[in-house]
């Protein structure tokens, strides 16, 4: 290996280390539709075993903002790949597509095998969840550009669907029901309030809140909501999903519809996480602000017709969700929030 290489900022046999420390966690992922190992200059997947007619493959790729930050600050790196999953395939999931692969890009200061392979580690983890496969990957190493201890990571999702089932959105009408999932917490939006909450406001993250470490809380990983929505897809006809991540019900309810409707919100059965009730609060926010800043303890919304709602529910319940009406359709455009 070239020690000039390494004096430059890149470790090449560190690299090497860290793939084989991450391999173990990566094959859990696989499907059998993944054609060929780690490793390859490009990863196979062969779509033809999914028996579909008219398949549409819908892709998306996302980060998880400065929730990074904290998990960096704190050396808290094996969940952090969770929310990088979860912020692509809840995306992607919202035009009824199954996730079928994932591919992670990470960049660090340096190169530590360890913390590598923790982090490759939650991306696995969010793959088995989501049941997508880890199929490829890059990890860049480039200590001009980060800090010591510094890295991002992103990731891009890819699933598919059948034409004629694809979901956006167009059949929505006044009287469709809202019902809403829960989330775990703050998930991947809003962190850098937080973080300023935090910091103006001098406080510990490792005490407490309500027997939970605060730092516990506000790194939970964001929730993936593939298998339970993609249940209840077999159960009844779902017009429409959201995403609730940067911007919350402001922003992401009106993306599901089309533009002449609206959104009429009661928060009067939504249970408001503990630990972003405790930012309200520190932070001395206004409640139409955060509104437009945190999920408020909604993750992910489906909208169906009145006729289908109570089943909905039922199907949901029935897994263990909480899942709640959180309102109606409208025939007037925006949105209305209220208890």
């Amino acid at each position: 290996m070239s020690e000039q290489y390494k004096q430059a900022g890149v470790d090449i046999e560190a690299g090497y280390e860290a793939v084989e420390q991450m391999k173990s966690h990566v094959k859990q992922t696989r499907r059998p539709e993944v054609l060929g190992g780690l490793g390859g200059f490009g990863a196979g997947f062969d779509l033809s075993q999914l028996n579909l007619k008219q398949p549409v493959l819908v892709s998306g790729t996302d980060g998880v903002g400065t929730k990074l930050k904290l998990a960096i600050d704190h050396d808290r790196h094996d969940t952090i790949g969770i929310d990088a999953v979860a912020m692509c395939v809840n995306d992607i999931l919202t035009t009824g597509a199954e996730p079928l692969y994932f591919l992670d890009y990470i960049a660090v200061e340096k190169v530590v095998p360890e913390t590598v392979a923790d982090i490759v580690k939650g991306v696995s983890a969010g793959c088995v969840q989501a049941g997508c496969a880890l199929i490829g990957g890059e990890t860049a190493e480039m200590g001009s550009m980060y800090g010591p201890g510094e890295y991002d990571i992103a990731g891009f999702a890819v699933g598919a669907v059948e034409k004629d089932e694809y979901i956006d959105g167009s059949t929505v009408k006044a009287g469709d029901v809202i019902i809403g999932l829960p989330s775990s917490g703050v998930h991947s939006n809003g962190y850098s309030l937080v973080r300023k909450i935090i910091s103006d406001n001098n406080i510990d993250v490792e005490a407490d809140l309500e027997d939970e470490k605060l730092i516990d809380l506000l790194l939970e990983p964001t929730r993936i909501y593939v298998p339970q929505v993609r249940h209840l897809m077999e159960k009844v006809d779902i017009k429409a999903m959201s995403h609730i991540t940067g911007g919350g019900f402001v922003e992401n309810l009106p993306r599901a519809i089309p533009e002449n409707l609206g959104v009429d919100v009661s928060t009067k059965d939504i249970e408001l996480p503990a630990i972003i009730q405790w930012l309200i609060e520190q932070g001395g926010i206004e409640m139409d602000e955060a509104y437009n800043v945190f999920n408020m303890g909604i993750g992910f919304v489906v909208i169906v017709d009145e006729g289908d709602a109570e089943a909905a529910l039922a199907h949901l319940k029935a897994e263990g969700e909480k899942a709640v009406a959180i309102g109606t359709i409208t025939g007037n455009e925006g949105i209305t929030i209220h208890e």
